[in-house]
């Protein structure tokens, strides 16, 4: 049985029973961040290492049982980001190519393509990762991986109370529609700064009432490091860092085919 999760404001987790959701995450962060950077690493102006990374990525994802939709949801936050990369073709400098009477920068375009393609195949593997595995799991990862406390306590800290502005930030729109307000309309505008300043100021007071909350209890401005959930076996490990090490060598085939 496979879903997405549907409360609102929660991760979006594939809830299925494979071996890649039940593998330790400790191990699938450090895959994710080192297939994260070797497709950071592949040269500009060679695409064909792209078709494996996508053959990789998307053979971990059937095996895990993540729809295709799930992960492509996350291919929209990088929209903002590719009106920005588009430019690129029109201001860089060096050789020119005519395109429909427009004269595009060859380096330009280069450029652009590597910056999509690697932030998109960097969101896909994240995209994987969330899919796979809960939010405290990953900070839990990430204590075994023994990142820094402060990391892993600010990331705890969101993870805590994401969900309760959410809530706030509902019952503040609730109230608003309450009182004939309709957002999709301009000059609502007004009405909407208002409402993202109040749950500024609630949030920022509730921040306050933690942190003495935190201080009675004897806080003394660090958090003492917890390791959480077993160590991860070397099959286990093995298994997690096969797929990160095809990607560094089609990364490696890149340069050395560019060259």
């Amino acid at each position: 049985m496979s879903g997405a999760a549907h409360r609102p404001g929660a991760q979006p987790v594939v809830a299925a029973d494979t071996a890649l959701h039940r593998a330790p995450p400790q191990c699938k962060v450090a895959a994710t961040a080192v297939c994260v950077l070797f497709v950071a690493c592949t040269p500009t102006g060679v695409l064909w290492p792209y078709l494996g990374y996508g053959a990789l990525l998307v053979g971990t994802a059937v095996i895990a049982a993540v729809p295709a939709r799930a992960l492509l949801r996350r291919l929209v936050v990088e929209i903002p980001f590719v009106f920005f990369v588009v430019l690129l073709p029109f201001l860089a400098s060096g050789p020119t190519v005519g395109v429909l009477g427009v004269r595009l920068s060859l380096a330009g375009i280069a450029s652009a393509v590597a910056i999509v393609l690697k932030a998109s195949f960097g969101l896909l593997a994240t995209g994987l990762l969330a899919a796979t595995t809960p939010l405290p799991e990953v900070i839990a990862g990430l204590e075994r991986l023994r990142a820094p406390v402060i990391v892993t306590a600010i990331a705890s800290f969101m993870v805590r109370y994401g969900e309760l502005l959410n809530s706030e930030l509902a019952r503040l729109r609730t109230a608003r529609v309450c009182r004939g307000a309709d957002q999709r309309w301009l000059w609502q505008v007004a009405d909407v700064a208002g409402c993202v300043g109040a749950l500024f100021v609630r949030a920022f007071e509730r921040g306050e009432r933690v942190y003495l909350a935190m201080l009675s209890r004897g806080y003394t401005g660090s958090l003492p490091p917890t390791l959480t959930g077993a160590a991860a076996s070397r099959f286990a490990w093995l298994t997690a860092l096969a797929v990160p090490a095809v990607f560094a060598g089609l990364a490696a085939a890149g340069w050395v085919t560019r060259s």
